[in-house]
């Protein structure tokens, strides 16, 4: 049994240690006790997923300290990841009641049309490490709320989030073999989501591990997949009479997390000649960003990305962009070569030869210059992702051109392309995911609808087809 260990990417110092588990094994455990759960009435799931909150919020602290030394993004954000946690329960019941209520209709002869919803039965859910509580948090509560038994795999790079929020669940009330968490590498996501026992998967991450599943899933329609993967997301920036607030909202949209939202911008579209005093106001901006360890002070807008594998990825990246022709306004530096501590980068990239569209997982900003906004849409729309999108300035006029066009999940006014709202579906098109939108959508795949036809006696006749027997008679006579 391979060892997997976790270490804080702020400071090196080793967070975590355990084994990897056996998917089959949790699979079985999992199979085994869905059944009992699915049978226990609503109330009882809503007041467990309650409770779960409850639990939650009073160890907000610890919990908080935890996510920030094993991803290191700042004290502050962790916290309020732990309030998301805790919204998504209040947020996954009302969803549940309104995307999935029972419905009685009215059918012939007296008979009625119900519509209610069953679970799937057992859901593999596959964690990130950018959001390790909430992102998988907001598939498990709907799907444990629909009836459904989960086994929880989180990231490699964030084990010991993912066993701590297993531990919450477990301690508010859910049956041990109900949510089932697995630790391990790539090899156990795989065997896990290639397990026959599973009848679905709810997967956040890259846009290549996405791939590979839904060819997997290609050959197994009848289990339900749901995909999200991320964003080449526009930022179009457009006659912004405040200037100062059009930067501000690009950097928060950019480096937040130290750019390591599936929602980032990740390129900012400009008007060509009509971008020098923004961009000035964003450098200026980016200059001022503290860059540190989680529980710095003062506290620091940003942290490490989440190791060194990744730092190197994005700084790699970087210079491939320069040497194709990108010109740098603000260079990708690292504090450390042995921590990956990156500062925020910005790249006019107008001019680089077939421009890649990748998903650079991390803080930075790819400018281009596009000479009128016909231009901008189509640079905006030049990405096979479609995840978010966002236009700061213009018209009410320009914005609906902009929303009728954009090619997108997620398409916002004046504010940033991050932080989407947890009581909206969230979503995206294209390689951004397989048009099955989270948050308050969940509860969509989640449950599958069963349309019944009911009646209290059965009452049947035939009225055309059948011969009369009494002309048969009267033949034979």
């Amino acid at each position: 049994m391979a060892i997997l260990q976790s270490y804080e990417p702020a400071t090196g110092d080793l967070l975590w240690t355990g084994d990897s588990g056996d998917p089959d094994a949790e699979v079985g455990r999992a199979r085994a006790a869905w059944a009992a759960w699915a049978a226990r009435p609503l109330a009882v799931r809503i007041e467990t997923m309650r409770r779960f909150a409850n639990v939650v919020r009073g160890q907000k602290d610890s919990f908080a300290d935890l996510i920030a030394r094993e991803t290191g993004k700042p004290l502050w954000e962790s916290a309020t990841e732990i309030d998301a946690v805790v919204n998504k329960v209040d947020i996954s019941v009302s969803a549940y009641s309104e995307r999935t209520s029972q419905r009685r209709l009215e059918g012939a002869l007296g008979a009625r049309v119900a519509v209610r919803h069953k679970p799937h039965g057992v859901l593999a859910v596959l964690g990130p490490y950018n959001f390790p509580a909430h992102l998988p948090n907001g598939h498990i509560v709907p799907a444990l709320l629909a009836g459904n038994a989960v086994v929880f795999k989180p990231s490699e790079k964030t084990p010991a989030v993912g066993e701590r929020l297993a531990a919450l669940f477990h301690e508010a009330g859910v049956p041990e073999d109900v949510l089932r968490c697995v630790q391990g590498g790539p090899e156990v996501g795989k065997a896990l989501a290639a397990h026959p026992g599973l009848d679905g998967l709810l997967f956040t991450g890259s846009a290549r591990a996405g791939l590979a599943l839904h060819r997997q899933f290609a050959e197994t329609p009848a289990k339900i997949l749901a995909l999200e993967m991320g964003g080449n997301n526009p930022l179009v920036i457009w006659d912004a009479p405040d200037v100062q607030a059009a930067a501000i909202i690009a950097v928060q949209s950019a480096f937040l997390s130290a750019g390591q939202r599936c929602t980032a911008a990740r390129r900012l579209i400009v008007r060509d000649g009509a971008h020098e005093e923004l961009l000035e106001t964003i450098v200026k901006l980016a200059d001022r960003l503290i860059v540190d360890h989680p529980h710095a002070n003062p506290s620091p807008f940003m942290g490490p990305v989440i190791d060194a594998a990744a730092a190197d990825h994005l700084q790699e990246g970087f210079l491939s962009l320069l040497t194709r022709g990108g010109r740098p306004i603000k260079h990708l530096e690292r504090s450390a070569d042995d921590r990956p501590f990156l500062t925020p980068a910005i790249i006019d990239v107008t001019d680089v030869r077939e421009r890649p569209d990748a998903e650079l997982f991390g803080p930075v900003l790819q400018v281009i210059r596009v000479p009128d906004f016909d231009a901008a849409l189509a640079e905006a729309n030049a990405t096979r992702y479609g995840l978010a999108a966002a236009l700061v300035g213009g018209s009410p006029e320009l914005y609906d051109r902009f929303w009728a066009n954009s090619r997108a999940g997620v398409i916002n006014w004046n504010k940033p392309t991050n932080g989407a709202p947890s009581n909206a579906p969230f979503g995206g098109i294209g390689l951004s995911g397989n048009h099955r939108p989270s948050a308050y959508y969940a509860a969509d795949y989640c449950a599958y609808p069963v349309t019944s036809s009911e009646a209290e006696q059965a009452r049947a006749a035939f009225g055309v087809g059948l011969r009369d027997p009494f002309a048969a008679n009267e033949l034979e006579g």
